[in-house]
């Protein structure tokens, strides 16, 4: 009698599995989503997406002289000085992900310690 509920709950519970997976796979076919996520990568690849790590937000003198400074304690990162009104800023690194971003940012601040992660 047990032996007897339990394969008959096994087999219910082994269609209902195949028929619930089955009908979630309906949904990644469909075209409205399918452009709908194209549509995102394309966004992202426009604006962008990430961190960097602003090092100053001032006057135009002091972020050059920020920009230099970082030039000569750390080759090779990427910086970005721009300007929006009334300040200047100076940004470092591209990262993907806010923990990159962190991790650099501990090593930044030995030298820079106003340094702080700002989004894309």
């Amino acid at each position: 009698m047990k032996k007897q509920k339990f394969i008959i709950t096994f087999l219910l519970l082994l269609i209902g599995g195949v028929y619930f997976a089955n009908g979630q796979s309906n949904y990644t076919e469909n075209k409205d989503i399918i452009s709908l996520i194209e549509k995102k990568r394309e966004y992202n690849k426009r604006n962008g997406t990430g961190y960097r790590i602003q090092l100053y937000n001032g006057l135009e003198k002091r972020a050059r002289s920020f920009r230099g400074r970082f030039h000569v304690e750390f080759p090779g990162v990427y910086t970005k000085l721009s300007y929006t009104a009334p300040e200047w800023k100076i940004q470092v690194g591209n990262y993907k992900t806010r923990l990159q971003a962190d991790r650099a940012l501990n090593k930044i601040r030995e030298k820079f310690n106003g340094a702080i992660v700002v989004p894309l």
